[in-house]
């Protein structure tokens, strides 16, 4: 049984981040073990159609955290990164929209893209909205949604759109994770009406880096090849025994670690002992949803990076415009819940089972159980899966390195 100083679960950002980092502090007795054949987790590519595909769905570097891009580019230089202004879109009634389909995103932002008297409905019933009347905050998440966006953008775009990505059952979902959303307010809504501009925050990835010529994936296998004799792939971990954390592989390769690190998702683990009574039950009752890529040859007429979908009819939630950002890309893809996967089409198909943690109500109580019981023990969870929360890949990546500064 090979034994370690540090035991890293998953390969894919949170799990290569860390281990690079111990690794410039000068550590060494660490061992990485992946599931796959090769790392990146979420952030693969594949060669599809003569480019890069991201089959994990729409990855990007954001710009706002530069001690993590100066990090990231150790291993794949600035120079090799295209920087982009975000421009994504919203489909939407062309009816309502004085012209073609497309609002910006975000929505509320731009509401002065609709047809005049669209923009009046829209505008009284924000007014109407709860928090604009300073009624209470409600508990239950779809009348979250009424109270802080008003009927119309609810009814409209934010609920539909939420059921086509987590599911129909929204109630189950929690509303802390909401307060990131920007105040609706009237008199703002209203100004940028009659200015013609959006108002308020930019969205998240509003400028963002993309290779010039791979896909996202390329970063994360030049970060496993700095480490790659200290990865083990094809080693998928399904029993944790905290006592003594030791880790057993599918293939009965066992594993311990003075300290273990996991990214891997805490339902994924086919028995955990020596934790306290209930924990394995805690970890199966976290919530996920699943999403299916699926590749299409076909060149839109838009410079737009994304394009979101809420309308019920149409499966898909989101499409990555391809061409619009990847070297030599052609078509798009779509992003699609497992639940609402349409029969095969013969194109290209990838389905992430683990796409999104839900944010369900309960989830906040769980976590914080799991994560200080399992740091009793020296396990730490860490990353999207690891604390069950939505992280994008930059925001991973500098938590990966905050515990390496703790732990090393």
């Amino acid at each position: 049984m090979e034994r370690v100083k540090y035991l890293i679960l998953g390969a894919g950002p949170a799990g290569l981040a860390f281990a690079n980092r111990l690794r410039q502090k000068g550590e060494e007795s660490f061992l990485l073990l992946e599931k796959e054949k090769e790392a990146g987790g979420l952030c693969r590519s594949m060669d599809v159609d003569g480019a890069p595909l991201d089959i994990g769905g729409g990855h990007f570097l954001d710009v706002r955290r530069p001690e993590v891009n100066r990090f990231l580019f150790g291993f794949m230089p600035e120079e090799e990164w295209n920087r982009y202004e975000r421009d994504s879109k919203i489909s939407f009634d062309e009816r309502y929209i004085a012209n073609g389909r497309y609002l910006d995103h975000p929505f509320e932002a731009n509401i002065w893209q609709m047809k005049p008297e669209k923009q009046k409905e829209y505008l009284e019933s924000i007014a109407e909205a709860g928090c604009n009347k300073g009624e209470k905050r409600p508990e239950k998440f779809v009348d979250w949604i009424y109270w802080k966006l008003g009927k119309r953008i609810a009814e409209d775009y934010m609920l539909p759109y939420n059921e086509k990505m987590f599911g129909r059952d929204l109630n189950i979902l929690g509303t802390y994770w909401l307060e990131k959303l920007p105040n609706v307010s009237y008199e703002e809504t209203k100004k940028s009406c009659m200015e013609k501009r959006a108002y308020g925050e930019q969205p998240g990835h509003a400028r963002f880096y993309y290779p010039k010529k791979y896909g996202y994936g390329e970063l994360w296998l030049r970060m496993q090849d700095a480490v790659r004799e200290k990865v083990v792939v094809n080693a998928a971990a399904k029993k944790l025994d905290a006592a003594c954390r030791k880790v057993v592989c599918a293939d009965g390769t066992a594993y311990e670690g003075e300290k273990i690190v996991t990214t891997v998702p805490w339902a994924e683990w086919e028995e955990i002992f020596g934790m306290p009574e209930g924990f394995s039950q805690k970890a199966a009752g976290l919530k996920h949803s699943s999403t299916q890529i699926e590749y299409v040859l076909e060149k839109m007429d838009t410079k737009a990076h994304w394009i979101y979908y809420p309308e019920r009819e149409i499966s898909y939630h989101r499409i990555l415009v391809r061409h619009n950002f990847c070297p030599n890309g052609k078509g798009y893809w779509t992003e699609t819940n497992k639940e609402r996967v349409e029969p095969d089409s013969g194109r290209f198909r990838y389905m992430n089972e683990y796409a999104y943690p839900l944010n369900t109500a309960d989830k906040p109580q769980i976590m914080k159980e799991l994560l200080e019981q399992a740091r009793s023990k020296e396990i730490y969870g860490l990353g999207r899966w690891g604390e069950h929360a939505h992280y994008n890949s930059d925001l991973v990546v500098e938590r990966a390195m905050k515990l390496a500064e703790e732990l090393a």
